[in-house]
Formats: C-alpha cells, sequence, structure tokens
C-alpha cells in the first residue's frame, strides 16, 4: 500500500470540497508568506531609516567640513549658558576650535556668540584655550562676532579673540560676577520649624539659606566675588590691551551692558560686523564651514534635563557657583 495520503473515494460533490479547500489551504499558505516577505521588507526598511538618521545625527560626522583645495572661514557657535553640561561647555567649544585649526583649508575662525555667559572656570579654560591656539596657529586668526548678546562669561571669551564685532543693537560686556541664594529664616520661625545642620568645619553652612547670615561669612563670600571679579577684568585687559577705553570710563568693569555702537567707542568691540561680512571683508574666506559639535537629540535632552535638575537642587541647598553675567 502506498504511504503516499490520497484523499478518499467520494462523489464528484466530495472531490470538488476537497479541491476547494485545497486551494484555500494553498492560498491562505501563500498569503502568509507574502506577509513574512513584506514584514521582512519594512522591518528592514525601518532599521535602514534609523541608522541614517542616527549616523547623520552623530558629532562624529564631519561631512562636508573640509573640500580639497578651497579655502572657507571655520564657524563655532557659541549659544546659550557656558556651562558644563550645556552645549556651550568648555569640551564642546575647545573641541570644535581645534578641529577648524586643525582643518588644513581654514582660512580665518568665527566664534558666533549669543550667550548671557556662564561658569568663570568654562569661560576660563575656553579663553586659555584659545590663546594656546592663537600661538600654535599664528596665520589663523580668531574673530569673535556676537550677535544678540556677549555679556559676561561669553564677553570673557570673546576678549581673547584677536577682533571683536557686534551689530550696532547687540548687548555687549557686563564684566562682573555675581551669585545669588535666598534667606527664609523669618519664614521658618513663624511656621515653628526648626533647622537641624551638622557640620565638621565651623564655616561649612555658611550659604545655609535657613540660617542667618554672619558679617565675617559675608565679607569672606564677597573677597571670594571680587578675586573672581579681577581675575575677569585682568583677562579682559590682557586680551584687549589698549584699545580698551578704561582709562576714560572707569565703569567699564562695573558689570554694565552697552549697545554695540556704544561698545565700539569704548573699546570693547572693533567693528560693526555680522559673521557673513567678517568672512567676507576680513576674512576674504565667504564659504563658512560649522564646526560646532552638535550631540543627538537624545544627548541634549538628557543633558538639559540633568543640568536643570542640578540646578534647581544647587538653588534649594543655597550653593550656588559664581556666575559670569
Amino acid at each position: 500500500m502506498s504511504d503516499e495520503w490520497k484523499a478518499p473515494s467520494a462523489g464528484n460533490d466530495d472531490q470538488k470540497s476537497w479541491k476547494l479547500l485545497e486551494r484555500t489551504l494553498q492560498a491562505s499558505i501563500q498569503e502568509q508568506r507574502r506577509a513574512r516577505r513584506w514584514g521582512i521588507f519594512f522591518k528592514l526598511l525601518t532599521f535602514a531609516y534609523l541608522f541614517f538618521v542616527l549616523f547623520m545625527l552623530s558629532p562624529a560626522l564631519q561631512l562636508g567640513k573640509s573640500v580639497e583645495g578651497s579655502g572657507h572661514t571655520a564657524v563655532v557657535n557659541v549659544r546659550g549658558m557656558i556651562a558644563d553640561d550645556e552645549a556651550a561647555s568648555a569640551d564642546n567649544v575647545i573641541g570644535a576650535l581645534r578641529e577648524a585649526f586643525e582643518d588644513p583649508n581654514t582660512r580665518g575662525i568665527v566664534m558666533r556668540i549669543n550667550s548671557p555667559g556662564g561658569s568663570p572656570v568654562q569661560s576660563g579654560y575656553i579663553y586659555d584655550e584659545i590663546r594656546r591656539l592663537r600661538g600654535e596657529h599664528p596665520d589663523i586668526k580668531v574673530y569673535a562676532v556676537i550677535t544678540d548678546l556677549g555679556a559676561s562669561g561669553a564677553y570673557y571669551i570673546a576678549s581673547a579673540a584677536d577682533e571683536i564685532y557686534a551689530n550696532r543693537s547687540s548687548l555687549v560686556g557686563s564684566i562682573g560676577v555675581t551669585a545669588t541664594t535666598f534667606g527664609f529664616v523669618e519664614a521658618i520661625d513663624r511656621l515653628g520649624v526648626e533647622r537641624r545642620v551638622y557640620t565638621s568645619g565651623e564655616h561649612k553652612a555658611f550659604l545655609d539659606p535657613f540660617q542667618p547670615q554672619k558679617p565675617e561669612e559675608t565679607a569672606f563670600w564677597q573677597n571670594v566675588l571680587q578675586t573672581t571679579h579681577r581675575q575677569f577684568i585682568d583677562a579682559v585687559k590682557q586680551g584687549r590691551g589698549d584699545r580698551l577705553q578704561d582709562e576714560r570710563h572707569p565703569e567699564l568693569f562695573s558689570g554694565l551692558i552697552w549697545s554695540g555702537e556704544q561698545a565700539l567707542e569704548l573699546g570693547l568691540i572693533d567693528g560693526l560686523a555680522s559673521t557673513g561680512e567678517v568672512a567676507r571683508n576680513v576674512i576674504g574666506a565667504p564659504e563658512t564651514v560649522d564646526f560646532t559639535v552638535k550631540g543627538s537629540p537624545l544627548e541634549r535632552l538628557s543633558r538639559r534635563l540633568g543640568a536643570s535638575i542640578a540646578e534647581h537642587l544647587a538653588l534649594w541647598a543655597g550653593l550656588q557657583a559664581p556666575v559670569l553675567r
């Protein structure tokens, strides 16, 4: 007897039913195979799309940054707060500047600044590195172009450039230092709250907003701010030299801020021009190439969220560091 399966003998109606069932099952199997093939195709297409997006957003992607035989103006953006976990951190700005200096087709560098300032430490790192890179590459000049705002720590950075430009309505200056906190001593007394702080140093909690200020601690903190302010002033004088009109205008280092037109008269800037004008008329290389470090959207979101949480915790504890603002 043959092992091959055969449909049972039946009448014509039974044979037709078996054939119909067989065709139905075959069609179902073919449809499932077709669906699997399309599913695999769309999955591969989605994977390829995501890979392409991640590749294009990668900070390591440097497409178009150097065109062989051409000369360009390298642009490095300094936007927002200058802080460790921000886009304008010292690591990001310095990394972009180093890459711009090392590109064989860079004819000049523009730092395009729109920032209210930030950390004196981060600003100092960038300032020192600009001067070091200028010494290593004397043929490549650095120009700072202030757009809307170049205040405090942002001006600290700008003063390290060979020349500074701005718009006549830009806000420039604010050479000063600030540190803020709050005092809740009377508030917790009225609420009947007893504050308990345990420290291993006499002045460890001197910035605690729930304890009354002591004159000697206030004087100490003011001295810290004055020392930081002096460092700021020294850096600006070293960078700007005799272009500053500080002898005729002693208020230059008082923390005031001026328009670009006023800043030109005070020697805070060298001219009124945009990034494009500096590239065309000063550097002589109208083609601009952006060297700014760009993280992925997820990285930028996580950095901003982490920095925001840390900042609010520091404010609540009264431990905000001095800020160039």
